[in-house]
């Protein structure tokens, strides 16, 4: 990875303008990197909030075209946000946390000088991760949409279980009464459909996961698919009251027989991770995984 480290001479630097607090550790970024003689790019929004006199570029889009390793300093929302707006290109993304619980922002802030110098070192390995793909039409709309975590259909204001036709491939999976319903990445089960009782998969294997929230019937359960599946959902509420999120954004309300397809997204992403870091230490640490003492 020596080689690939010698590479990476443009570094990106992109933060949340809603947590302040974060812009220090941006601007120590900038700091650390220069000295480490390469060059530092950043968006406008992160430069005025960070006070960076650094070359600019007007999104995120155009900073991942421009430079080697972008760095995301927030929490998994803000990875999640820049993860759409960047997908398909092959910048990769290291994630440097500034919030709190984090599965995709893998460096603590506190921990920035010594990532860095492994950065430069070559200590790290790349995954590349699916994103998922939402389309058709809801409430008189046309929906295309990408996220990487989940898209969730859910129940809006109203406290009345939801009604949801949803189909495999063609074949009938079966029709839920519930709050809604979490089509979820392998990367998006440690979020939502976690709490909502679904697996922990791992982030690079090749499928999705229906997660029902709070199902009326005990027998329907979290159902894990092979990513290649077609996911039809047809909503039958007779008043409309169910909204359609991507990774915790809502998108539109949806109404009565509006369908959506869910299928792997021809875009991806890819993510840095540092050789020291794994998922089992994540969810020991973040999940308080613990065993028993005797």
């Amino acid at each position: 990875m020596k080689r690939l480290a010698e590479k990476i001479r443009k570094v990106g630097l992109i933060g949340n303008s809603e947590k302040v607090a974060s812009f220090n550790v941006v601007r120590d970024a900038a700091r650390l990197t220069a000295r480490a003689g390469r060059e530092v790019f950043s968006d406008a929004n992160t430069a005025r909030m960070a006070g960076l006199d650094v070359r600019i570029c007007s999104n995120a889009a155009a900073l991942a075209r421009e430079v080697d390793l972008l760095l995301v300093f927030g929490g998994d929302g803000t990875i999640l946000r820049i993860a759409r707006e960047v997908a398909g290109c092959r910048t990769p993304m290291l994630g440097i946390n500034t919030g709190s619980l984090g599965f995709l922002t893998a460096v603590p802030s506190s921990e920035l000088n010594q990532a860095l110098k492994q950065v430069w070192r070559g200590e790290f390995s790349f995954e590349s991760r699916s994103l998922l793909q939402a389309t058709g039409k809801a409430n008189g709309q046309r929906i295309d949409q990408i996220a990487l975590n989940d898209f969730v259909v859910t129940r809006g204001i109203s406290s009345r279980l939801i009604e949801l036709d949803v189909h495999v491939d063609g074949n009938l999976l079966t029709r839920y009464r519930c709050d809604g319903l979490i089509v979820s990445t392998a990367t998006g089960s440690t979020a939502y459909s976690l709490a909502a009782g679904g697996a922990v998969i791992w982030p690079t294997a090749d499928v999705l996961a229906l997660t029902p929230i709070c199902p009326h019937t005990l027998s329907n359960r979290a159902l894990v698919l092979p990513l290649s599946s077609r996911v039809d959902v047809k909503v039958l509420n007779p008043k409309p009251s169910t909204l359609l999120s991507a990774d915790g954004q809502v998108v539109s309300e949806m109404g009565p027989d509006d369908e959506l397809r869910f299928r792997k997204s021809r875009w991806t992403i890819r993510l840095m991770h540092l050789v020291v870091s794994s998922l089992f230490e994540s969810l020991r640490e973040k999940l308080h995984w613990r065993g028993a003492t005797l």
